[in-house]
């Protein structure tokens, strides 16, 4: 494609009717996710979000992704480290992505992590975690898409995942209606 069709065509898609981002949210309020929290090991201490945005990418080479807005009070710290932990959370810990989604507050000073032999934050009690190497971080509107290699991982076996639908806190439950935690 030439220079010149390229750029038509970018003129012609921004004036493609789109979404707005009230009515994008609505559509991704309404989709249920699992909540994770991105621990990391900052210039000044510790340092952590929640995430709702964790994807799983390949299985070879094992790679995740999740995206964090550029405005995040996180982000000039994810933009420069080299390796972080993604802890996906269990079904009794809606207080931690509460505390890690806050504005404003020490997110570790109540407790509830500990530190890996590699120095990075992990959150005690998670499902699951997966520590990893950045490996790219993408623009993308807003926000940066963070790829991940996973390295290293930790699994809790007894615990069921943290699911997150409009702005509420979920346990699975089977479509039998049993709790999946008395399978």
């Amino acid at each position: 494609m030439s220079t010149l069709s390229r750029l038509e065509a970018d003129l012609i898609e921004q004036d493609e009717p789109q979404l707005t981002p009230d009515q994008y949210k609505s559509v991704f309020r309404r989709h249920a996710a699992g909540v994770a929290v991105v621990t990391l090991l900052g210039d000044r201490g510790p340092v952590g979000f929640t995430a709702t945005s964790v994807i799983s990418v390949s299985a070879a080479p094992p790679l995740l992704a999740f995206s964090i807005d550029s405005g995040s009070s996180s982000w000039p710290a994810l933009a420069r480290t080299r390796t972080l932990v993604v802890s996906f959370l269990a079904h009794d810990q809606a207080d931690l992505s509460t505390r890690f989604a806050a504005r404003g507050e020490d997110r570790f000073a109540a407790g509830g992590w500990s530190t890996l032999p590699t120095g990075e934050p992990v959150l005690d009690g998670a499902q699951s975690w997966v520590r990893g190497r950045v490996v790219q971080r993408t623009p993308v509107g807003t926000s940066y898409l963070v790829s991940v290699r996973a390295l290293d991982h930790g699994t809790r076996e007894d615990a069921e995942p943290l699911v997150y639908r409009d702005r509420r806190y979920y346990a699975l439950a089977a479509v039998d209606g049993t709790s999946a935690a008395n399978r």
